[in-house]
């Protein structure tokens, strides 16, 4: 695929984003525009592999055509390009601005040189087809008369409608927030993924395609005003449980009472429903201005931590990671093609350097005790440096630090679902609490009751998201008609 030679000729040449110093201005989203002849040549660089394991079960786990689509920028057939993209991702536009490209990791070029810019030229293959127009509703041509219910709105739930809806049944998707899209409307601030532009884009054409969407109900045991779940049962077919993983984990040390201490997605939650409600006019939200923060936890949560935090005008950021400080390189145990534990600098630590002329990143560091400043108000943080030993941390005697701090956000990841919708049912889970149903089959004990996402898996990635939203969606429709075409 691409130029034969393409690979020799062309160096990597990333899209770059916005200047750092403007984009901590505002929340548009911190991607520049797209630049045709940079993603052709990045194009060209793919580089007809035997074997492409970017689109493996190491890569891409929605198996995308990527080698195809990759020839077709480079040879300027985009509408192709876009065809041969939504055969296997619903939702091209979210994946190619916040997934980390597990599919670049594992670029048969990467063995030797820097990988192909897949995720660039993904989004703008998306891209380029919503400005031509090619991307519109396709209702179905006929209705089977059966009705799926999707609890959760987030890229599980909304690939695993899209497809039933297409298979023709009636699916309604029901969502406690107030706006649909779960992770992807709440989870992810708006410089990385906007929401009137890009996610309230998809959502509308999923409804012009007849899907149904319920938002501010929570599905329950009926009471407090919640939907009952088993009354919602005998009224469909099937049921889908996509609720996602949004037990945070929590760092229960002395000093955890103490106001200003916050789980990152409090944090990010209120951030940007204030700001889609007015500009942060009403004051809903938490807010860094002028205050001391540290995000305790990395990940790509705590990086938009940071990059909100430095939004709002924080006084001073630092980050605490508990592992130490990456390689620039693979290490021995971390071989092609698996995903390369590396270095990386984010957008978010980007913006602290720029801002405040360091990286904002502390290793190898635990959090020993939260302190009072008298008041029942957290005024930092006591730390002690760690060291692996025999696979477990240990703590390195006399390295106690003290940490001021006004506003401590804790991004440690998620634990499981909630189980508030599924008890009723008496649906089983797995050790993890999570919901237990087989990947492949995503079948839970109860019948006709399915699950998929992060909520049958645990905490993972949009891409694999929708990957488990369209399998379960697969599995639905056999069994609700004996069969499918579904892929």
């Amino acid at each position: 695929m691409g130029k034969p030679t393409g690979f020799m000729e062309f160096p990597r040449n990333t899209a770059p984003y916005r200047d750092a110093g403007a984009r901590l201005l505002d929340f548009r989203e911190i991607y520049t525009p797209h630049d045709d002849n940079r993603l052709q040549s990045q194009g060209a660089r793919c580089m007809d592999c035997g074997v492409p394991f970017c689109q493996s079960n190491d890569g891409c786990p929605i198996h995308n055509l990527i080698p195809e689509w990759n020839d077709l920028v480079y040879r300027n057939q985009w509408r192709e390009a876009l065809d041969r993209l939504h055969k296997t991702n619903n939702f091209p536009e979210f994946t190619g601005r916040v997934c980390p490209a597990p599919c670049e990791g594992a670029c048969v070029l990467g063995i030797t040189d820097p990988a192909v810019t897949i995720k660039n030229i993904e989004m703008a293959i998306i891209d380029r087809g919503f400005a031509e127009g090619w991307v519109v509703a396709e209702p179905p041509a006929e209705r089977s008369g059966k009705k799926v219910a999707v609890i959760g709105s987030g890229p599980a739930g909304l690939a695993a409608a899209q497809q039933l809806n297409r298979a023709g049944h009636n699916v309604t998707i029901y969502e406690r927030a107030d706006r649909i899209g779960g992770l992807l409307m709440y989870g992810i601030p708006n410089m990385k993924l906007a929401k009137e532009e890009v996610v309230n884009r998809r959502v509308r054409l999923l409804e012009a395609e007849g899907v149904v969407f319920v938002t501010g109900r929570s599905v329950g045991d009926g009471a407090n005003g919640t939907v009952d779940i088993k009354a919602l049962k005998a009224a469909h077919d099937a049921i889908l449980f996509a609720t996602g993983a949004t037990l945070p984990r929590d760092l229960p040390i002395p000093g955890r009472p103490l106001k200003g201490i916050h789980f990152a997605m409090e944090f990010l939650t209120a951030n940007t429903k204030s700001l889609l409600d007015s500009n942060h006019a009403d004051g809903n939200y938490i807010s860094a201005k002028d205050k001391d923060v540290i995000v305790i936890g990395g990940g790509d949560t705590g990086t938009d931590c940071i990059g909100t935090s430095l939004r709002h005008g924080c006084k001073s950021l630092i980050n605490f990671e508990l592992f130490p400080k990456p390689s620039e390189g693979r290490a021995a145990d971390n071989p092609w093609p698996t995903w390369p534990r590396i270095f990386r600098t984010d957008y978010g630590h980007q913006e602290a350097a720029h801002r405040n002329g360091e990286d904002p990143r502390v290793y190898s560091i635990s959090s020993l005790e939260f302190q009072d400043n008298g008041n029942g108000q957290v005024k930092g943080v006591k730390t002690i440096n760690v060291e692996m030993k025999n696979g477990r941390f240990e703590n390195i005697p006399g390295t106690e630090k003290f940490w001021p701090a006004d506003l401590i956000l804790l991004a440690m990841g998620f634990l499981g679902p909630e189980h508030a919708a599924s008890d009723p049912l008496g649906v089983s889970y797995d050790e993890r609490s999570n919901y237990r149903a087989d990947y492949g089959n995503y079948a839970t004990n109860v019948a006709g009751v399915f699950a998929a996402g992060d909520c049958r898996r645990g905490q993972s990635l949009v891409v694999r998201a929708i990957n488990e939203g369209r399998e379960a969606a697969r599995e639905i429709d056999r069994f609700l008609t004996g069969s499918t075409r579904l892929p």
